[in-house]
């Protein structure tokens, strides 16, 4: 009990220590671990959330590439690169009149050679679903939504990884998911995970999919059944604690919609991993995420509270909620990183700050690499890191100022001046520059 840390078998509470010699659950006195008394959600229903994408993700988002279906760089009847997107982003819409040059010049691109990425094939030509009618029927009262529909086995079958990509896109496909299943709770998911231990049924929990490390991929020699456990529909703010900034929230909110509702409430949680956009709070705990603004905010181990897990031997959580804990091991180091080998995440708790009153953004231009790495490393030394700090090298540099939409007279003049006292005045090459 001192640790705090207590696991829960279904209905049953019982300190870690008595779980581990557990015979008979049946002789466990009931014990209650209620969170802390909090705001009401900041939403009462779904319908009230604006989300990133809906079930069927494949409608806005694409099924065999990164991002929305309606953004990406396309050459237009001008000969020149645009950017698509319908105003979703700053650069959609935009003529980028000095990238394709650049890719040419630098990389050697050419526009007559294509290699057109496969159309979505046909779905009864997919590997047949290994089914599991018992398994169905137990959980069907316990999900917003069950499918065995090829196209959601599909989308759910793979992570971002540019191998799994290409496979997509080259029309390959492996072992997919037999079964995607929708919860819409905590104890959604625990009747659902019960069910996969009494049956024998593989479960991989999926959030926002972005996953690079083959976590999502279904083993090709499994012969059981596999369900993918999108978490997705699990997306509310359970409550925010003004006091102590924090906020609880279900595993399966995404990046974007979580902080654009704290933003309402006139807070954020700082965390920017680049997937930010797509990915959710439990794949964040799952894979032990870092995000771009980590030298203020901290990494994703900084800023969880609480994590609620379900295994197949019940719920583990932590009752203690203060800042820090010194007695015994950390439940959450296990959980994460632990890219749902262990269990589903459920809910997250975590802190959270006032929106910063000020953003302002500049960059510092380097001779050499050499000198941008001794320049960062000072930075570090003297420990006065702004939020987010990234050094790119000079193709990266050039990439940036190739891709640089067209500029009024007056920058195009001053941008030009800025040249001039680079590679004039300082003597600095353009092959070699970078910056910070």
């Amino acid at each position: 009990r001192g640790s705090g840390q207590i696991i829960y078998f279904h209905d049953l509470a019982v300190p870690i220590d008595a779980a581990m010699s557990l015979k008979d659950k049946s002789a466990v006195t009931m014990q209650t671990c209620k969170a802390q008394g909090t705001s009401a959600p900041i939403s009462s229903s779904k319908e009230e959330v604006q989300k990133a994408f809906p079930i069927k993700r494949e409608e806005v988002l694409r099924w065999n590439g990164w991002g929305y279906r309606d953004s990406g760089f396309v050459l237009n009847d001008n000969g020149n690169i645009e950017f698509s997107g319908k105003g979703r982003y700053s650069l959609s819409g935009t003529e980028l009149h000095k990238f394709k040059p650049f890719l040419e010049e630098r990389f050697g691109f050419d526009t007559n050679l294509k290699t057109f990425s496969q159309p979505p094939p046909d779905l009864t030509a997919l590997p047949r679903v290994i089914t599991n009618h018992s398994y169905v029927e137990a959980v069907r009262p316990f999900c917003v939504k069950i499918s065995d529909d090829g196209m959601d086995r599909i989308v759910h079958s793979h992570g971002h990884t540019c191998h799994e990509l290409f496979a997509l896109r080259t029309g390959k496909y492996g072992r997919l998911p037999d079964y995607v299943i929708w919860p819409g709770s905590h104890r959604d998911v625990e009747k659902i995970v019960l069910a996969a231990k009494e049956r024998n049924v593989c479960v991989i929990p999926f959030g926002g999919g972005t996953n690079v490390s083959g976590a999502l991929e279904c083993p090709t020699e499994e012969r059981r059944t596999i369900v993918s456990l999108d978490m997705t529909e699990m997306d509310k703010i359970l409550w925010i604690d003004d006091d102590n900034l924090t906020v609880h929230v279900e595993a399966g909110i995404v990046g974007q919609d979580l902080e654009r509702q704290l933003s309402e409430k006139g807070y954020c949680t700082g965390h920017e991993p680049d997937s930010q956009e797509f990915s959710t709070v439990g794949g964040w705990v799952a894979t032990r995420s870092s995000g771009m603004k980590k030298n203020i905010y901290g990494n994703i181990e900084d800023l969880v509270v609480r994590i609620r897990m379900v295994t197949a031997c019940g719920t583990v959580e932590k009752s203690f909620q203060g800042p820090r804990n010194s007695i015994g091991p950390d439940i959450h180091h296990f959980i994460l990183g632990s890219e749902g080998t262990l269990g589903v995440i459920t809910e997250v708790t975590m802190k959270i700050r006032p929106i910063p009153e000020m953003r302002k953004y500049g960059s510092v231009v380097f001779a050499t690499f050499e000198d941008g790495v001794k320049f960062v490393r000072e930075v570090a030394k003297q420990r006065c890191a702004p939020a987010s700090i990234r050094l790119m090298d000079n193709d990266q540099f050039l990439l940036g100022q190739a891709m640089s939409p067209a500029a009024s007279i007056w920058k195009s003049f001053t941008d030009k001046l800025k040249v001039i006292y680079l590679t004039r005045v300082r003597t600095y090459l353009l092959f070699s520059m970078c910056s910070c």
